[in-house]
């Protein structure tokens, strides 16, 4: 399976484990619309290796998290219920990684590799 060119990892800082289970969208914008491009699920690992196609172009993008789906599934009412990141793909010959760090009250995000 070919590796899509744009993944996640999410980790759940408050339990110190990988974030199992947490629905993620990718969008791409065209004349200030958002369009779907791609879903996912993230794995036992918190990680999502198939989130759209193996090349996209250069473009805005956002990747959505429903952190509100992952906590209610633990029973836990979060104070951010989805996360959204919007980034630039300049270059289309690179891989984009986008993790983030989780917890019912606060998230962080960065360019990974």
């Amino acid at each position: 399976m070919t590796r899509s060119h744009v993944t996640s990892h999410v980790l759940d800082s408050t339990l110190g484990k990988p974030a199992e289970g947490v629905p993620i969208a990718l969008h791409s914008c065209a004349d200030g619309e958002w369009m779907p491009v791609a879903s996912a699920i993230t794995d036992a690992d918190g990680r999502v290796s198939t989130l759209g196609p193996a090349a996209l172009s250069a473009g805005r993008y956002r990747v959505t998290f429903d952190t509100g789906a992952y906590f209610a599934a633990q029973g836990i009412t979060a104070f951010y219920p989805e996360v959204a990141i919007v980034f630039e793909l300049a270059n289309e010959g690179e891989h984009y990684h986008i993790p983030l760090l989780l917890s019912p009250f606060a998230y962080s995000t960065y360019r990974g590799s």
